[in-house]
């Protein structure tokens, strides 16, 4: 019997309220970003609210697969979040729940949000993108509301160019009226200047009625002869003038027809029989124009007779001298000549140029609907990737609400975003595979989400700022600065009888070090690479150094304590090799560059270390004078 832990609840719960607020921010986002493409297909033309109502209603059908991903992404990081950074992910954990387990509910939960999914994308999207894109088409045919504005040139309305000076909004008054009608072409425009006029919607929305006072009309008269260079023109004065324009203000639903063929439109199975029809559509035509070509210019040479071949070879241009034949024709029979090889040149070009034409439409049909059966798909299954990413993120970040969640959701989309949309672009134009590039976002973020849950799961500190930064540190050589103080509560002193035979043994050893290591030269490059000895001599010293520094840290004196902080942290390994491999250091050296720059680091550091055995000498000859001085008072 399925039994659901009250754990499971509490995930599903938390999970949930934050995925419902999430979808809705994000749907709203990509709703703006779709409503700011098409604006101007919406301001200004009068529209009902209807119209625009359905307009929102279906962009948000098909925006719907867009936001999910997204919205799963943020929810995951700022559930797990929250569960890091209020310790609940902690005490699951002490409790022997593995995270795999903590997020078993949730990956069920986001197995049918990617059936969701799929759903809106077969099923529901397809009729919502038909009716989208028929209604943004009925939009774009639209005239806009007819609103003059004054002091520029109106062109709105077709065929006319009006311009108004002044305009009345209360009473619709316009005033130092100029109005160009190119109703008849641009060399007999109309132009009228009136003093006053005013525009009126005619009752069915079809015309404009246009009343004019005090005001002058001209016209060019067209010549029928043709070599008249005068032009005669009419001049008309009026008070007052009445006209009827052509202005189409409904709004006319275009037939849904229109997008049928478009691979939006369509399901699964419908992109799988049209995607089969194509190729063979392909393959038919391909074969007709090879059968075409090969049929008259290039005809096989097995399918030429014996007489043909005769033939052939008699026709052959190095049989005769082509240039002589043609310098003994007349101009007209050279003109002649000339022009029909021209004229047959550029009809064949024409040809093949439309044949290649049909072809690469064809083609890049077949790739569109291609990229639509692949995408249904890729963008259900990122669902379920990035819940695999955000949810192990968020447990290493450890950090809720809508802060640092909120960035590294947007990071990770945008990279996806890029990924995706090259991908689709290079499968859609032709220059990849279809298949590889429309997975090629889920290649990338799927090993991701694995590698992510996986340390995470091992409570890996994969994203811990303070590991990378002390890596950097120790890549350029900055390293730590020792810092001692005075303990409140001592349990043993410092022994101060054999403590300066220590510090003096120490001194030797440096001493000795420097003596038998040449720290202030550069080593040499072929030997540094091709010697397999360990220099275990300053790890030794280092560990003495420590020992005395644990022993001396338990003394009362504030001098002793200061003179301990001028010891410095040795790195022992700086100065050598960077492989403890022998041929690793090998191929180290016989890559130039790479050896290069482990060469110069390594004699930085060796410059590094004789200044800190310089430094361990002083500080220990230092700490012997202040014990016998401390001795003897």
């Amino acid at each position: 019997m399925l039994r659901i832990k009250k754990l499971d609840i509490f995930v599903l719960k938390s999970f949930c309220m934050l995925f419902a607020g999430t979808f809705f921010i994000c749907l709203f986002i990509f709703m703006m970003q779709f409503l700011w493409r098409y604006v101007d297909e919406l301001v200004g033309k009068g529209l009902e609210m209807t119209v625009l109502a359905q307009f929102f209603f279906y962009s948000a059908l098909t925006l719907v697969p867009a936001s999910l991903p997204l919205a799963v992404l943020l929810a995951a990081l700022i559930t797990f979040g929250n569960f890091g950074e209020r310790f609940e992910l902690l005490a699951m954990k002490a409790a022997g729940i593995s995270l795999l387990k903590i997020m078993r509910p949730l990956i069920v939960f986001i197995a049918f949000i990617s059936c969701v999914s799929f759903y809106f994308q077969n099923v529901v999207g397809p009729k919502a993108q038909t009716k989208l894109w028929t209604l943004l088409f009925s939009m774009k045919q639209k005239s806009p509301e007819l609103d003059i504005p004054e002091g520029v040139f109106y062109d709105e309305i077709e065929g006319y160019n009006l311009y108004v000076k002044k305009k009345n909004r209360d009473t619709g008054m316009l005033y130092d009226v100029l109005i160009y009608n190119f109703e008849k072409g641009f060399e007999n425009a109309q132009i009228i200047k009136a003093d006053s006029g005013r525009l009126e919607m005619t009752a069915d929305k079809q015309h404009l009625y246009l009343h004019l006072y005090s005001g002058e009309q001209f016209e060019n008269l067209k010549s029928q002869n043709m070599s008249q260079k005068n032009v005669p023109y009419r001049r008309e004065t009026f008070r007052e003038k009445h006209a009827i324009i052509e202005f189409d203000s409904d709004f006319n639903m275009a037939d849904e027809g229109i997008m049928g063929g478009t691979a939006q439109s369509k399901n699964m199975e419908m992109l799988q029989v049209a995607i089969d029809s194509m190729k063979v559509q392909n393959d038919s035509i391909g074969r007709a124009y090879y059968t075409e070509v090969m049929g008259s210019t290039y005809k096989p040479a097995a399918s030429l007779t014996r007489a043909d071949t005769v033939k052939i070879e008699e026709a052959r241009p190095t049989a005769y001298d082509l240039d002589s034949l043609f310098n003994s024709l007349t101009l007209a029979e050279k003109e002649k000549i000339v022009s029909s090889a021209a004229s047959r040149a550029q009809s064949t070009g024409s040809d093949w140029n439309f044949k290649s034409f049909n072809v690469s439409q064809t083609d890049t049909n077949l790739r569109r609907h291609m990229t639509a059966w692949h995408e249904k798909l890729t963008l259900s299954l990122a669902c379920l990737i990035f819940f695999f990413i955000g949810a192990p993120l968020g447990g290493i970040i450890r950090k809720g609400g809508l802060g640092m969640p909120v960035i590294v959701s947007v990071l990770i989309f945008i990279i996806y975003y890029i990924i995706n949309n090259t991908g689709f672009k290079m499968a859609r134009d032709g220059k990849w595979i279809v298949w590889m590039g429309m997975w090629t976002s889920t290649a990338v973020l799927a090993p991701l989400g694995a590698f992510l849950t996986y340390k995470s799961n091992n409570d890996s500190v994969v994203l811990n700022a303070d590991a990378y930064i002390q890596f950097f540190k120790k890549l350029i050589g900055i390293r730590s600065v020792r810092h001692l103080f005075r303990k409140e509560v001592i349990i043993h002193d410092p022994d101060y009888e054999h403590l300066p035979g220590g510090l003096q043994s120490l001194a030797d050893e440096c001493r000795r070090y420097m003596g038998q290591k040449n720290l202030k030269h550069a080593p040499n490059y072929f030997k540094l690479w091709m010697t397999d000895t360990q220099d275990e001599a300053v790890e030794r010293i280092s560990n003495h150094m420590e020992q005395l520094v644990e022993e001396l840290s338990n003394t009362r004196s504030m001098t002793l304590l200061t003179l301990l902080n001028n010891f410095p942290i040795i790195p022992v390994r700086a100065h050598t090799r960077p492989f403890r491999n022998y041929w690793l250091n090998v191929a180290c050296g016989v890559v130039v560059p790479v050896g290069l720059f482990f060469y110069f680091r390594i004699w930085a550091f060796r410059l590094r270390l004789y200044k800190d055995l310089e430094r361990i000498i002083k500080t220990c000859d230092d700490l012997v004078l202040v014990m016998e001085r401390d001795k003897n008072k």
